[in-house]
């Protein structure tokens, strides 16, 4: 661990990319492959948890292990067709930040409880793999957000003290996560009201320039 270094940790949908459109769809036709009508509001009501979460929110605490696992790959290999044919675009802000930071020394990592094919996929749709330099999500840990568990593993992945680094996050789960994890938080107000974080903005375009700086600042 290097007592020196700063990290950012990136959540991706509604912080990177608003690709939830796409989540709705995959998530709306894979499941009605299983004769079950998911509505935009009970979709919305589970965005952002880990499949085996939402499938057993669905279908029973008991739902079978495999069950989820089948499903969950058909709506996951769906979202990542959409990202493939109809591309996604980075929100406002988020280029500029990725090279900022990259620039001035810091270690940057994804952290989702996304799969991480659908991560590969993003990153590979905006080209973004050369400012990161580790990538943690659902396979990295057991438990999702509001845990503390993906932050940790991302802070662990960069060599990074998680008081070192700063959680980039649209979601009061996400933000609740970070600040278990002992981190600093950046909240973007894209998908949610109100978030609890140490600072919070409506988009990443709207960043003072000494934000990160100032919740963690430089070793001397």
């Amino acid at each position: 661990m290097d007592d020196a270094a700063r990290g950012i940790l990136w959540d991706v949908d509604g912080t990177l990319v608003d690709s939830a459109e796409y989540h709705w769809l995959s998530w709306r036709e894979a499941l009605a492959r299983e004769n079950f009508a998911l509505t935009r509001e009970r979709f919305a009501a589970s965005f952002g948890q880990r499949n085996d979460t939402i499938l057993r929110a669905y279908f029973g605490a008991d739902f079978p292990a495999a069950e989820v696992e089948r499903i969950a790959d058909v709506k996951e290999t769906l979202y990542r067709e959409m990202i493939q044919t109809h591309g996604v675009e980075a929100l406002p802000g988020v280029l500029h930040w990725l090279k900022q930071l990259r620039g001035e020394g810091w270690r940057q990592c994804v952290a989702s409880s996304a799969p991480r094919a659908n991560l590969d996929a993003i990153m590979a749709a905006l080209n973004l793999a050369a400012y990161f330099d580790a990538v943690a999500s659902a396979e990295d840990v057991e438990r999702g957000k509001p845990h503390p568990d993906i932050f940790l593993a991302a802070a662990r992945k960069v060599g990074v003290s998680s008081a070192r680094c700063v959680v980039v996050e649209d979601a009061p789960a996400g933000i609740e996560g970070a600040r278990r994890a002992g981190c600093r938080t950046v909240g973007v107000l894209s998908t949610h009201g109100t978030l609890d974080a140490d600072v919070v903005v409506r988009s990443l375009a709207d960043l003072p320039a000494d934000t990160f700086a100032r919740l963690v600042p430089a070793a001397v």
